[in-house]
C-alpha cells in the first residue's frame, strides 16, 4: 500500500512509497473594494458577480429609490432574456418572471434556472460561455441605462472595457472606448495598451497611444512599463530605450518594475553584460536593484551555462546586502541539477534555510526529476519524503515526475495503487494524473498497460479528453500498431474531440514507418479537408517517409519546393 493524505490544494501526496517494495533500478472568493462614491460603477461590478436576485436585493438595501429608478433596474432583469451568444438563456420573459418590486429577495423561476445554467457551464468546463452569460448581464445593464439618460462614469466603463479585455474581445473594448460619454482616464487607456501589446497587437497600441495623447490624456508610469515591456518584445531594446528616456524628460519617474522590464528584454536579446552593466548603474538613477532584476540575469546566466558569471552575481548581490529568496535559490536549483551535479544542488536545497527560505514544492522537483532521469527512483522516493515532512505538497508535475518513472520502469502496480488512492481521496486532479500515466505507459512502448488505464478511468467515471486519446494514438503509431491508432482516432471524432495536428502527424509517422506513405499523404489531404492547418512537424514526417522508401531524391525535391514556399525551415 502507498499511503497517501489529502492536501490542501486538492491533491493527494504520497507519504511513505520507499517501503512499497518498489525496486531501486540502479541500485471564499476575495471581495473587490468597493467605491460608493461611483454607484453604476459599483452596480456594473455587482451584476458580473452575483445573480439577479441578489443584486435587486443589494439595490434596496443601499439605495432608497425614487419609483421611476426602480423600474429602471427591474426593466433590466424582467424583461432582457440576457442572451448567450445571440442564443436566448433559460430565463425567459414569463409571468413568473422578476418581480418589480424591490421588497421580495426570493428567487424566481427565472432565477432560479439562469443560476442552474450558469453552474452547469463551469461544471461542464464551458468557462467562456459562463463568461460570457456574465458580461452579457453587466453589458446590458450599461446599454439600459444609457438608454434612459443615465451617464455612467469612467470607473464603469473602465471596468467594462477590462472585461472585455480579459475575454479576449479587444474589438469589443476599443468600441465601447469610442462610445464612451466620459473623458476616458490614464487607467482606461492602460487597460486597452496592455491587451493590445499582451496580444502582439504593437501597431494598434500604438494608434491607441496616439488617441490617449490627442485626448491630453497623459501617460503614466504604468503607461510607460507596459509600452517598454511591449517595445523589448516587438521591436528590441533600443526601441524601448527611447521610452525610458522620454519618460524622464516628462518627468515620469521609473519604477522597479520598469527598469526589470529593460533588464529582462535584454536577457531575452542575449546581452547578459549589458544588463549587468546597466544593473550596476541603477543606483545613479536613484532606484535600488531588487531580488528580482537580480534573478532575472540569473536565470539568464545560468541558461546559458555562464555558472562562473552566476556566481560572481550571487556573491555582488550578496555584498550589496540584497538578499536571495526562493526563486534565487530555484534558479540554481534547477541549473544544477540540468547540470546533473546532483551533490551540489543538494548543497544549494540545503542552503536556503541558513538565508531563511524556506523550499517549496518546485525547489524539490528538479532534483526529483534529475534522480529519475539518473534511474534513481529510489533516491526521487526518499526526497519526496523529505520533501513532504517539510510541509511541501506534491503539485501536478510532482506526479508527473514520478508516475513517468514508475511507467517507464514497469512499475505498474504501484501506479495502479497510487491512481486508486488518489481516486478514493477525491483528488481534484485525478483525471490529468491518469493522462499524465496514460502518456507514461504510451511513452514507454507500453501501450496495452495504458489502454487498461483509459478502461480503468471511465469505469471510475472520469472522461477522457483530447490529452488522453492523442497519447494513445501517438504511442500506437510509433509501436507500428496503426490500426489501433486510427480505431482510436474515429473513437475522437465519434464522441466530438476535435483532433489537433499533433494527432494527425502521429497518425501519419505510423504510416510511414509501416513505409506506406501513400496513405499518409492520403491522410494529409484528409487533414486539411477537415480544416486542420498542417505543421512544419507534419511535412518533414512525410520527407523522412519518402526518403526511407528509397525516393530521396523526391524526398529532396519536396523538400526544396517546401523551403522555397517557406512551409519548412532549411536546416
Amino acid at each position: 500500500m502507498v499511503p497517501c493524505v489529502q492536501t490542501r490544494q486538492g491533491f493527494c501526496s504520497f507519504q511513505c512509497i520507499k517501503g512499497s517494495g518498489i525496486r531501486n533500478s540502479s541500485s471564499k472568493a476575495r471581495a473587490s473594494p468597493r467605491v460608493p462614491a461611483n454607484f453604476w460603477s459599483d452596480r456594473i461590478f455587482l451584476a458580473s458577480k452575483i445573480g439577479p436576485n441578489d443584486l435587486l436585493a443589494e439595490l434596496k438595501k443601499e439605495f432608497a429609490y425614487g419609483r421611476h429608478r426602480e423600474n429602471w433596474v427591474c426593466a433590466v432583469f424582467k424583461n432582457e432574456p440576457f442572451a448567450i451568444n445571440g442564443r436566448a438563456s433559460l430565463h425567459e420573459r414569463s409571468s413568473n418572471g422578476y418581480s418589480p418590486s424591490l421588497g421580495s429577495v426570493h428567487p424566481s423561476y427565472n432565477e432560479v434556472e439562469s443560476n442552474n445554467n450558469l453552474r452547469r457551464l463551469v461544471r461542464t468546463g464551458e468557462l467562456y460561455e459562463g463568461f460570457k452569460f456574465l458580461e452579457s448581464m453587466a453589458t446590458r445593464v450599461l446599454e439600459i441605462l444609457e438608454e434612459l439618460g443615465a451617464v455612467p462614469d469612467v470607473v464603469t466603463y473602465t471596468v467594462l472595457i477590462g472585461g472585455y479585455c480579459k475575454a479576449g474581445e479587444i474589438d469589443n473594448a476599443l468600441r465601447l472606448l469610442d462610445r464612451m460619454r466620459v473623458a476616458p482616464n490614464a487607467v482606461t487607456y492602460n487597460t486597452i495598451l496592455r491587451c493590445l501589446c499582451g496580444s502582439g497587437k504593437w501597431q494598434q497600441a500604438m494608434e491607441v497611444l496616439d488617441r490617449q495623447l490627442q485626448r491630453e490624456c497623459y501617460p503614466d508610469v504604468f503607461t510607460y512599463t507596459i509600452l517598454i515591456d511591449a517595445a523589448c518584445k516587438e521591436s528590441g531594446v533600443e526601441q524601448a530605450m527611447k521610452f525610458l528616456n522620454e519618460m524622464r524628460s516628462k518627468g515620469c519617474e521609473p519604477d522597479v518594475v520598469t527598469y526589470s522590464a529593460l533588464i529582462n528584454g535584454m536577457c531575452n536579446e542575449g546581452r547578459l553584460d549589458d544588463a549587468i552593466v546597466f544593473l550596476n548603474s541603477m543606483p545613479s538613477f536613484g532606484c535600488q536593484p531588487n531580488t528580482g532584476m537580480h534573478n532575472i540575469i540569473l536565470r539568464g546566466l545560468c541558461n546559458t551555462g555562464r555558472r562562473m558569471d552566476a556566481e560572481k552575481l550571487l556573491s555582488a548581490m550578496l555584498r550589496k546586502g540584497c538578499s536571495p529568496d526562493v526563486g534565487t535559490f530555484n534558479i540554481l536549483i534547477n541549473f544544477l541539477c540540468k547540470a546533473r551535479l546532483l551533490g551540489e544542488a543538494i548543497d544549494m536545497l540545503e542552503k536556503m534555510q541558513k538565508y531563511g527560505c524556506t523550499p517549496i514544492t518546485s525547489s524539490y522537483n528538479p532534483l526529483l526529476h534529475a534522480f529519475c532521469e539518473e534511474n534513481k527512483l529510489e533516491s526521487s522516493i526518499e526526497y519526496l519524503g523529505m520533501m513532504v515532512s517539510w510541509g511541501c505538497s506534491p503539485d501536478i508535475g510532482t506526479y508527473k515526475i514520478l508516475l513517468t518513472a514508475l511507467c517507464k520502469d514497469g512499475e505498474v502496480d504501484v501506479v495502479v495503487e497510487i491512481l486508486n488512492q488518489l481516486s478514493s481521496q477525491g483528488c481534484s486532479q485525478v483525471l490529468r494524473i491518469y493522462n499524465i500515466v496514460i502518456e507514461g505507459f504510451a511513452n514507454a512502448g507500453k501501450t496495452e498497460e495504458a489502454i487498461k488505464r483509459l478502461d480503468e478511468m471511465r469505469g471510475k467515471g472520469l472522461q477522457p479528453d483530447k490529452v488522453t486519446y492523442n497519447s494513445l494514438v501517438s504511442g500506437l503509431s510509433r509501436e507500428g500498431k496503426i490500426d489501433e491508432a486510427i480505431r482510436f482516432f474515429h473513437k475522437m471524432e465519434q464522441l466530438g474531440i476535435r483532433s489537433n495536428a499533433f494527432t494527425y502527424n502521429s497518425i501519419m509517422l505510423g504510416f510511414c514507418k509501416a513505409r506506406d506513405t501513400a496513405h499518409a499523404i492520403d491522410f494529409l489531404a484528409y487533414m486539411v479537408s477537415r480544416g486542420c492547418k498542417p505543421t512544419e512537424a507534419t511535412y518533414t514526417t512525410l520527407i523522412q517517409g519518402i526518403s526511407d522508401e528509397g525516393l530521396a531524391e523526391e524526398a529532396s525535391e519536396l523538400l526544396n519546393e517546401l523551403c522555397a514556399r517557406g512551409v519548412v525551415k532549411n536546416s
